[in-house]
């Protein structure tokens, strides 16, 4: 945006000249679901680039949405007021630009970067565990470590037996994670496996938490959130 604007005095036209930039609303997104590093905010974009990503924080520094602090970027007062804007414009999308994926937005890594921040694993047995998940129409998988340091993605085995598999073609499993698809039907009609120890698979369902935006997309689908 250049120094003079829109040239409109109007409260609408200062939030566009603050959020309207490409990838701007997709960082406020990811940081109001708890994303405070750069890296994370990073790995959470694939398609923007570093150099991109450290000017458009440094822009919502400028206006008071974003504070750095030590190694964090936190969202000030005005940025936490942003959430109602952000969750309200992703329930429009679903409501009424949201059909099914395309090719091109479909990311299995993202989907596992994801994915792995919303493991309840409070739900799971308090030990080291190893969940493996397999995407058989990309052949892709991945590992996600729950140990002492907290969970992190693998993109190779790490050498541990495997706790439980989930394994699906990588549009459903998004669609899942989404809430366009329930988990229980996918796991009824065999979208969806999930096989491997039964202390593990039995609650597993339940831990794997979706995206914060899949209540709404449910609603907006017609179909049950579970």
């Amino acid at each position: 945006m250049g120094e003079d604007g829109y040239g409109q005095y109007c409260p609408v036209t200062r939030a566009v000249e603050v959020l309207a930039e490409r990838w701007t609303l997709l960082i406020v997104r990811d940081m109001l679901c708890g994303r405070t590093r750069f890296n994370d905010l990073a790995r959470g974009n694939p398609g923007l680039s570093r150099t991109l990503l450290s000017k458009r924080l440094r822009q919502l520094e400028r206006a008071g949405v974003v504070a750095h602090v030590g190694d964090q970027y936190l969202l000030t007062p005005a940025g936490e007021d942003l959430r109602p804007v952000v969750f309200g414009l992703g329930g429009w999308g679903a409501r009424w630009q949201f059909g099914d994926p395309r090719d091109q937005e479909l990311d299995p890594l993202l989907l596992m970067w994801w994915v792995h921040g919303r493991i309840a694993f409070d739900q799971l047995p308090d030990r080291q565990l190893l969940l493996e998940f397999r995407f058989p129409d990309v052949a892709a998988r991945f590992w996600v470590l729950r140990d002492a340091q907290g969970p992190s993605i693998c993109t190779f085995d790490p050498g541990f037996g495997v706790d439980a598999t989930v394994e699906g073609d990588l549009p459903v499993l998004y669609q899942v994670w989404l809430g366009r698809v329930p988990l229980s039907t996918a796991l009824r009609d065999g979208r969806v496996r999930i096989d491997g120890r039964p202390d593990v698979t039995r609650p597993l369902p339940a831990a794997l938490q979706l995206s914060p935006m899949a209540e709404t997309v449910a609603a907006a689908s017609g179909v049950p959130l579970t």
